[in-house]
């Protein structure tokens, strides 16, 4: 049975904007040199006149205090873009003299909380002694380098949804590219955004003949055969052997199979699964739904999430032919999908 997952309909739209979307990332992940590091600490190229889209003076010296707390405790770029992404997503990069809910005692960039474990109410309100407590409690979590960026930044902050900081990963590599005086790699295991591990079509066999096996035992440019690729690369497997084939992803033994049986898979596997798009989430149409293949079903990834609700997918044979068996990207209603199946970040990412 060949893992086919045509997706067909006029359920999609995709208006010119997203088209530009599709661009702009291509252009941030892509056109980075390939000199460029991830790994080694940057250091901060920042003065008065330093402006960066719509982000004050305030927010940008608060970003230059972290990444240099960061580079004075070793901590790679990696590592400084997840500092300043925690800020973003706690306080907007403003150092707050105000708790929430969660935390009515919480405080600064990064609202620590006045348990003992953060210093003083002024360690938490000075940016460099904050940025450098976290520094030193992330560098402690074992194995935090290859977790998800926002599964990292949960396992020091401890809130309630772990994936609260997926939103700011994106913000916090630009602002650390923008302030850093070394051109980075966004790209690759280093700092890849999470579920966009390539810029658009970077399927390493993407001119290989179709219906022939593929190096991850699916078949060559399948919806299924592209999905499986993107999970490898959330795993950080870029090159064979590759973590996750065809035969080995069930702990069963049964082939995880045609974009019929992705749900069941995952179920076997014990990862989640939902109805809400994530970044990196794979994306299951049952058979029909949304135009699917009638037998088959399809399989897609999310790629970014938009505003108004909406996100864009990239896939492989979601195009009738003789666009079929091509890498596609088009703009989906949350509510058209059957369902999304989630990579899990920290059971999986070791």
């Amino acid at each position: 049975m060949k893992p086919k997952g045509l997706l067909i309909g006029t359920v999609i739209i995709m208006p010119a904007v997203f088209l530009g979307l599709v661009l702009s990332i291509v252009l941030l992940l892509g056109s980075t040199p390939a000199a460029a590091v991830c790994d080694p600490s940057v250091s901060v190229s920042i003065s008065a006149d330093t402006k960066f889209h719509e982000y004050s003076p305030e927010q940008l010296t608060n970003a230059a205090a972290i990444m240099n707390a960061g580079k004075s405790l070793n901590l790679s770029a990696k590592g400084q873009m997840i500092s300043v992404m925690v800020a973003l997503g706690e306080s907007g990069l403003r150092v707050l003299d105000i708790g929430d809910g969660a935390g009515p005692d919480s405080r600064g960039l990064f609202q620590q909380r006045d348990n003992g474990a953060w210093g003083s109410y002024a360690d938490r309100m000075n940016p460099s002694i904050s940025a450098a407590n976290f520094v030193r409690a992330l560098q402690k979590i074992d194995g935090w380098e290859s977790l998800e960026p926002t599964i990292a930044a949960n396992r020091v902050q401890r809130n309630a949804d772990p994936y609260h900081y997926r939103r700011y990963w994106v913000p916090a590599t630009k602002i650390v590219e923008a302030l850093s005086d070394t051109k980075l790699s966004l790209t690759g295991a280093g700092c890849a955004i999470p579920g966009a591990s390539g810029a658009g079509d970077d399927l390493p066999w993407a001119n290989a003949a179709v219906y022939q096996p593929s190096a991850l035992g699916m078949f060559n440019r399948e919806c299924v055969d592209f999905a499986l690729w993107r999970v490898n690369q959330q795993l950080g497997s870029t090159a064979a052997p590759y973590k996750i084939l065809n035969s080995t992803f069930r702990p069963d033994g049964v082939n995880l199979g045609s974009a019929l049986s992705w749900r069941d898979g995952w179920n076997a596997r014990g990862w989640p699964t939902g109805t809400a798009p994530r970044v990196g989430a794979i994306v299951w149409y049952a058979p029909g739904a949304g135009g699917a293949d009638p037998t088959y079903g399809h399989v897609a990834v999310v790629k970014a999430l938009n505003t108004d609700g909406t996100y864009l997918e990239e896939g492989y044979n979601g195009n009738p032919a003789p666009e079929d068996h091509q890498y596609y990207t088009r703009t989906v209603n949350n509510a058209v999908p059957s369902a999304f199946l989630y990579v899990p970040g920290s059971e999986e990412k070791k």
